[in-house]
């Protein structure tokens, strides 16, 4: 029999980089007036992307918005004074599409997000956050110098892309209308700031499709979107999918539609329905990381055309009247965060836009794919003071964007000369909160934990997954267990588990250093793991369970660390837990079962 060992590891704690969202809107633009808390950006050529040609001019910031701008403006009374001359003023850019995961050590968020502050990034959208962790990301990342992060919500399809590795918490599973309405239902409980749907099951020609959306299913789950204020993003990549997402009214096509050039049909329905796009070239871009491959290779081959088919459905939806927004996929492999931005502006140069345009889809177009422009994506009264200083006139060379002096998020100076880091951006997670002995007794009976977390269920991912089932069951007349059981899919290390986090999303550490280590009580029919996730990686412990219930007790010294995938260096601490895990492998095929009450530390 094989435990739970490797499929434990495959599911840990992800506490990928993000920021704060911060609500739209504010107050009219008002002139400038003698503020003590002013700050005048004076002598730089000011590009606005709200239409204007770059003009030496003069902004005055307070409180957090643009207050004033024009060449003919007086900096208040008081005001910081910030000399510009010979350098250029740019909005904020905005990426639609990135993914905070860790990039081996989850602990990088102040460094994730200072990599997009660097790069003058001051939006971005993450689409790898599971609903339970926004609150207390967002409670977090507000104490960090961070762009403004808008947190989408997953939903795709069974065995569908983006479902092939996430838990049904991270990622709602539907392929009906009735499921999809219920899914955004669902995830606009946790007050997300986009839907992300993963609608196009294509896998780009190198690997079998995953199961893709039907245009029912998609339609519905926009309508049901739109009805709680909130746009929809798709991954969509080929022509077909393209024309369903449009007639769908989703909001942005988030990815190239690459497996052939756009015919006037994807043309006109993405017109008629506002759809924006958002190409992602920097994801695509062969031989990105000194990757270049064998030209010979079919593989190559294949990915240099659909790059070409890329650059130019572009630009010929550009050309048509589509708006084009900025998004990266940033995250994903040889795609970093903060210069992957700056890279996709290059490309949309290379696909034929100009430097203006460029410039202007990476931040007007992309504030109105998000419906944030009347809130940020332009220097303009009243708007957010999200700008950034380059050296150098990207609107003529583009890669001048890659000369950023300094950055500005919400009139504060994040990066460049006279910018100070907060405290919390040196620290690698939030502060541990002190743990409790009593983890999970099962009793309540809306699924979440006596820590009043969720429980999530942590079987294998990919095409062929583990079918598992968790649920609570009667142990006595007035006493619950929790009961795990699956038939594991057809492959090795098949495995199936249950996660019980140690506070809301897994994202705030807990500090058990009071306790000695972990008991439970168990029975089962055989050998299972024991997991206990730090912020350095996942500690487990084999255990046994039979018919007959058992008590256990687990000394934290018993605890060995699993070697491989992100596990990082470092001893045993017991003041950065995360998470505690159960689970068990069986042979491709089997079943396998295991009952679990009274989980605690002592």
């Amino acid at each position: 029999m094989r435990t739970a060992r490797t499929g434990l590891n495959r599911r840990w704690f992800a506490a990928g980089a993000l920021a704060a969202a911060v609500g739209v809107g504010g107050a009219a633009g008002v002139a400038a007036t003698t503020q003590p808390d002013a700050t005048a950006i004076v002598g730089a050529t000011v590009f606005d992307a709200a239409g204007n040609a770059p003009r030496i001019a003069t902004v005055v910031i307070k409180n957090g918005r643009i207050a004033a701008v024009g060449p003919n403006v007086k900096p208040p009374r008081g005001a910081r004074i910030i000399r510009a001359d010979g350098e250029a003023l740019l909005p904020g850019l905005i990426d639609v599409h990135t993914h905070w995961t860790p990039a081996g050590d989850p602990r990088l968020t102040p460094d994730i997000a200072a990599a997009y502050l660097a790069a003058g990034v001051t939006t971005v959208n993450d689409f790898n956050a599971a609903p339970e962790s926004y609150e207390p990301r967002r409670r977090w990342l507000a104490a960090l110098d961070t762009p403004h992060v808008n947190f989408a919500a997953r939903i795709s399809t069974p065995g569908g892309h983006g479902a092939d590795w996430a838990d049904t918490a991270t990622t709602k599973w539907v392929n009906t209308p009735e499921a999809a309405r219920a899914a955004v239902r669902a995830v606009a409980a946790y007050k997300p700031d986009v839907i992300k749907a993963f609608t196009d099951g294509w896998r780009y020609g190198s690997a079998p499709d995953n199961t893709s959306m039907d245009a029912w299913t998609l339609a519905a789950l926009v309508d049901e979107a739109h009805k709680h204020d909130l746009k929809v993003l798709t991954h969509t990549v080929t022509i077909d999918k393209g024309k369903e997402a449009a007639q769908a009214k989703v909001d942005v096509i988030a990815h190239s539609l690459q497996n052939r050039e756009v015919d006037q049909e994807v043309v006109e329905r993405m017109k008629a329905n506002g759809t924006f796009y958002a190409p992602t070239l920097a994801v695509y871009e062969p031989g990105k990381g000194g990757k270049a491959g064998d030209p010979a290779d079919p593989k190559v081959r294949q990915a240099l055309r659909k790059f070409d088919y890329a650059l130019h459905n572009v630009k010929t939806l550009h050309d048509a009247g589509v708006v084009v927004a900025l998004g990266t996929d940033a995250g994903m492999p040889d795609t970093p965060h903060g210069t992957s931005t700056l890279r996709e502006l290059e490309l949309l140069v290379r696909a034929g836009l100009t430097p203006t345009e460029a410039l202007t889809a990476g931040s007007a177009g992309s504030a109105k794919a998000l419906g944030q422009f009347g809130d940020r994506g332009s220097i303009e009264v009243g708007k957010r003071a999200d700008l950034v200083l380059v050296k150098g006139r990207p609107w003529e060379s583009i890669g001048d964007i890659r000369k950023t002096d300094r950055v500005f998020v919400d009139g504060r100076l994040v990066f460049g000369p006279g910018a100070v880091r907060r405290a919390a951006d040196a620290a690698k997670a939030m502060p541990a909160l002190p743990a409790k002995a009593r983890i999970d007794d099962f009793e309540r009976a809306d699924g979440r934990t006596n820590l009043d977390t969720l429980r999530t269920d942590n079987a294998d991912g990919g095409l062929d997954r583990t079918v598992q089932i968790s649920t609570v069951i009667p142990r006595g007349p007035a006493d619950h267990a929790l009961s795990v059981a699956a038939r594991m899919a057809y492959k090795n290390n098949a495995y199936a588990g249950v996660i019980l986090p140690l506070s809301r999303g897994s994202i705030e550490p807990v500090d058990a250093r009071a306790f000695h280590g972990l008991r439970f009580d168990i029975r089962g029919d055989g050998a299972y793991t024991v997991g206990v996730n730090s912020l350095t990686g996942l500690w487990t412990a084999e255990v046994s369970g039979g018919p007959a219930w058992k008590t256990v007790e687990i000394p934290f010294t018993a605890l060995k660390k699993e070697a491989g995938f992100r596990q990082l260096p470092g001893p045993w601490t017991a003041d950065d837990l995360v998470e505690i895990q159960f689970g068990g492998g069986r042979a491709p095929g089997q079943k396998m079962w295991f009952e679990i009450d009274n989980v605690e530390f002592y």
